[in-house]
């Protein structure tokens, strides 16, 4: 099975169930909102839309993507003729949907070796994301190597061994305080000699300007393509799901400087709002590929909007469809 497509169906659903309760407390903040303000109305009248509204801006799907989500489901209730808030509601989930599905979620990693360079700042979980998709990607089949370019703590390249011999992934680094340059030049030309499939690159969260970090991972970048000219084929950001709008600020700058090919979102089950990806997907206009949930590591997983949904509605609408 290739790693761009998601997991079997037994494996997928059982990680979702599992997702879905830990994501309880968005899903328990979202539906106290929703049973407030939307589901104990009579009437699909003014008020009613206005307090749909402020319930989507407050679980953190920013204005614009409040503001079309409302003005859509206003038309597919007049047009569906629609009377009751629970319709309205399963019309709403099934809109997000809409807006969910249409992006592109693959992984582009077809290409071997093919290049994924993690970003992020320090503390969102960049290590342990290389170290959980290293394992999926050896688990179906391919072979990774982890680059530890994040050569400013020397924490970081020891954390970051340590997941590569839990993940059975090979492993290069240099010395702490070394040019993380040199080590992702090192790292592609072993991939290539050996004909490795991944190679997985973590890089400095954390410099003494925010100048600086983004000069150096551009030169990572930019080192990447020297060795081979079609990497990396993901740069993908590191985002806490918790930290909310303000998380989007700190996207827009990764994305701004480096180009980013799509989003993790970690602790994804820790966030108490709901609507984060959709906010950093239409800010952006960049997909999120990849989920976490905890430390362990299987707890990574291709995003997948639906199960998303039937997770974040599970306090106040029943999933029609399990499979």
């Amino acid at each position: 099975m290739s790693p761009t497509e998601p997991l079997s169906l037994p494996r997928r659903d059982a990680w979702w169930r599992r997702m879905s309760r830990r994501m309880d407390r968005a899903s328990l903040s979202f539906s106290e909102q929703v049973r407030d303000v939307v589901l104990l109305r009579r009437d699909l009248d003014e008020s009613f839309w206005d307090d749909l509204l402020e319930v989507l801006v407050g679980a953190d799907c920013g204005l614009p993507v409040a503001e079309r989500l409302v003005e859509r489901l206003r038309t597919r209730v007049r047009e569906e003729r629609m009377t009751s808030a629970e319709e309205a509601l399963r019309a709403l989930k099934a809109e997000m949907l809409a807006v969910l599905e249409a992006r592109d979620r693959r992984l582009r990693i077809e290409a071997v070796p093919a290049v994924v360079i993690m970003v992020g700042v320090n503390g969102s979980g960049k290590t342990t994301t290389i170290g959980k998709l290293a394992h999926r990607l050896q688990s179906e089949g391919r072979t990774v190597l982890i680059a530890a370019a994040d050569t400013f703590r020397a924490a970081a390249i020891d954390q970051m061994r340590l997941w590569a011999d839990r993940s059975s992934a090979q492993f290069v680094a240099h010395q702490p305080g070394g040019d993380p340059g040199a080590v992702v030049y090192d790292a592609l030309q072993s991939a290539v000699a050996r004909g490795i499939d991944v190679v997985l690159v973590d890089t400095a969260g954390r410099l003494h300007t925010k100048v600086n970090l983004m000069a150096e991972l551009i030169k990572v970048r930019n080192v990447s393509r020297r060795v081979i000219p079609e990497a990396p084929q993901e740069m993908l950001l590191v985002i806490e799901a918790p930290t909310g709008m303000n998380a989007i600020a700190q996207a827009r700058v990764f994305h701004e400087a480096l180009g980013l090919t799509g989003i993790v979102l970690t602790k994804l089950d820790g966030t108490s709002r709901g609507g984060t990806v959709l906010a950093i997907e239409e800010d952006l206009g960049v997909p999120v590929k990849l989920v976490g949930l905890g430390e362990g590591i299987d707890d990574l997983n291709v995003f997948e909007p639906k199960a998303y949904l039937d997770a974040l509605f599970a306090g106040v609408l029943e999933s029609p469809d399990k499979s």
